[in-house]
């Protein structure tokens, strides 16, 4: 439906995984922080994790490649609105 009316169809994917893998982030960095300087030795599940969302952030797209393509299908968005 949205590929009939023209509509971007990348803008929505882009968004989520931007989302997601940012808020897993800080999961991560969260996790790391309470278990202290044991977050970070290998062998420790939250160290694991937290290299496993820091991949997930370049996996299909960096963050900021994500966002280059929100912002670029919002403006060709709105210059059709006009």
């Amino acid at each position: 439906q949205k590929y009939v009316s023209g509509e971007d169809r990348r803008i929505a994917p882009s968004v989520a995984k931007l989302y997601c893998t940012e808020m897993a982030g800080k999961v991560a960095d969260l996790a790391v922080q309470v278990h202290g300087g044991s977050g970070y030795m290998r062998g420790v599940a939250v160290e694991r994790i937290y290299r496993d969302i820091r991949l997930l952030r370049l996996y299909e797209g960096t963050s900021e490649i994500q966002r280059l393509i929100i912002g670029g299908g919002l403006v060709r968005e709105a210059k059709k609105a006009l």
